[in-house]
């Protein structure tokens, strides 16, 4: 018989957060301008970040469209932009408590169906584990992290610390993009989540394989990476090839080739198509994919999992797995 449908690739935006400034210190922290009941923008300073609307904060409105596109459970993960990671460390965990205990509030009412993940401030390895066992303790199932603290990849010592930690505890990671690099070539066409978003997802892969992260931390790390794993997983084929034949640029800390490390990670299947599926599938095997739809936001899928239930070439049970048990054994749950 079918098991839930989960989706693990979901967003929230608490409403009435504090004035951050004066709860956190600092300035031009991002601030919600209310325009309506059902709707409101997210301001960074003066500047128009992104619109968002009830579905952001309101449970009600979170379960019907769940109802709407046949999904059982969701997992909550704070809006990248609140991360923080380019601010001093204490006022990075105070943002991060703050966020982290309105999320709780807004997934509370959704009951056992909206599985809330916390932020945390990676920066500062001992504040980020500190923040993580604190949201564990208070109910939430996992973490969200951004892929890169400004210039340090996933590989840096401080971000393993978090990792191996995160093994330890028994909290799975999704590990999602921001902070995309900008210029004129890229701020056209939303030409940062177009392209930038892939590449940056691509290059925190490569980190964790060729930084030696895999040889490293604990097989029992449980690790989820957006957006389809960006372009690595098109890409894996040149990443074995420049392992073997120029080694003594490649391989870093790796131990085996690229390819040798793909049971170690899973990906979302938010790839908006079905031989992007199949790619994905073939190369990471089906029981790495999971489904995801990047909800509420209008670059996610909508009915969430359509491409999984349209796609033909899955058997029941592969379309089961990606559906429900590979999800519901990343939470630790299958």
């Amino acid at each position: 018989m079918p098991g839930p449908v989960v989706d693990v690739h979901t967003h929230v935006v608490p409403k009435g957060w504090p004035d951050l400034a004066g709860a956190c210190g600092g300035s031009g922290w991002p601030w919600l301008r209310v325009d309506s009941e059902r709707a409101a923008m997210i301001m960074v300073g003066e500047t128009e970040f992104r619109p968002v609307g009830a579905e952001c904060w309101d449970a009600r409105t979170r379960l019907a469209d769940m109802a709407a596109d046949g999904v059982d459970v969701q997992v909550v993960s704070p809006t990248p932009v609140f991360f923080s990671y380019d601010r001093p460390a204490e006022q990075a965990v105070r943002v991060a408590r703050i966020f982290n205990d309105l999320t709780l509030a807004v997934t509370a009412a959704g009951g056992d169906r909206l599985v809330p993940f916390c932020q945390v401030p990676l920066q500062d390895p001992d504040l980020a584990c500190a923040e993580l066992d604190r949201c564990l303790a208070a109910g939430h199932a996992g973490v969200e992290i951004g892929n890169h603290v400004g210039d340090r990849d996933l590989d840096d010592a401080g971000i393993v610390q978090f990792l191996t930690h995160c093994a330890r505890v028994g909290a799975p990671v999704f590990v999602h993009p921001w902070d995309m690099p900008g210029g004129p070539r890229l701020d056209r066409w939303m030409a940062r989540w177009l392209t930038g978003m892939p590449a940056e997802t691509h290059l925190s892969v490569l980190a964790l394989i060729l930084g030696g992260v895999f040889d490293q931390v604990p097989e029992t790390l449980r690790i989820c990476f957006a957006h389809g794993g960006g372009s690595f997983p098109f890409w894996l084929g040149r990443a074995d090839n420049a392992w073997h034949r120029r080694g003594d640029l490649v391989r870093g800390a790796s131990t085996a080739p690229p390819s040798s490390y793909v049971d170690r990670f899973c990906v979302d299947s938010v790839v908006f198509d079905p031989a992007a599926l199949r790619l994905l599938v073939d190369t990471m095997g089906e029981d790495r994919v999971l489904v995801g739809s990047d909800y509420p936001y209008p670059l996610g899928e909508r009915p969430v999992g359509q491409v999984v239930r349209k796609a033909d070439f899955l058997t029941t049970d592969q379309r089961d797995k990606l559906l429900s048990r590979n999800a519901l054994r990343f939470l630790g749950r299958g």
